[in-house]
């Protein structure tokens, strides 16, 4: 009787020890053990399904990993755009931490992505809470907003108005947009798309990263066999 690959979910010949398609070692066992082996996994939880997160537990090392990645991707971090790639590396630690105890459990790519994407989307949340935060104590509570709007008027004034002038832009849209840029409504429109803009990257970065992870996981596994 055909079982089916816990991972790609092809099916796989009656007592072959690997899956055809995508070489995952399977469980091969008598007929007459079924029953003694089914009542096992039901007590011991040996066996788990490898596309299932158990998000209970997955959350808690989710939270563990979030709040240190929302801190170092917020916009005022001094990682920049290398905050981005610790996303891959903290997504693919959830994973590795999540499967530590797991044994000898598999995760599916897909399963990692989405295991992942969480981990973005709580990181992304940490990350904008943390810049709005020390965005509002620096101008109100420091009276240090000048160093933002000095800052801000030096990159509309001079290097994004050069840069339109450049790219060919008539100066009658040029004067319009740096004038609504400057203007408080501006200021805030841009930095709200720069936060989203950074909190969707941060997902993908994520996703991307907890699928590598699951990867990486089954294939270490498969070498521990």
């Amino acid at each position: 009787m055909e079982s089916t690959c816990s991972r790609c979910h092809e099916a796989v010949p009656a007592g072959s020890a690997f899956c055809p398609a995508c070489g995952l070692p399977q469980l091969v066992y008598a007929e007459e053990d079924q029953l003694g082996l089914d009542q096992m996994v039901r007590q011991e939880g040996l066996v788990h399904d490898a596309a299932t997160i158990e998000w209970k537990p997955a959350l808690r090392v989710v939270m563990m990993i979030a709040v240190p990645s929302g801190l170092l991707c917020s916009l005022l971090s001094p990682a920049g755009i290398l905050g981005l790639l610790w996303m891959l590396g903290a997504s693919a630690a959830v994973i590795a931490l999540y499967m530590r105890n797991r044994r000898p459990a598999w995760l599916t790519i897909g399963a990692g992505a989405r295991l992942g994407l969480v981990t973005g989307i709580l990181s992304s949340w940490m990350a904008a809470a943390f810049t709005g935060a020390t965005l509002f104590v620096l101008r109100f509570g420091l009276h240090k907003g000048n160093i933002f709007d000095n800052f801000w008027q030096n990159l509309v004034a001079n290097q994004m108005t050069q840069q339109w002038t450049t790219m060919g832009v008539d100066i009658q849209t040029v004067t319009i947009a740096r004038t609504w840029l400057l203007s408080p409504e501006g200021r805030a429109a841009w930095v709200l798309c720069a936060l989203l803009f950074l909190m969707g990257a941060m997902a993908l970065f994520a996703a991307a990263g907890g699928a590598l992870g699951a990867r990486w996981v089954a294939r270490s596994r498969r070498t521990q066999l």
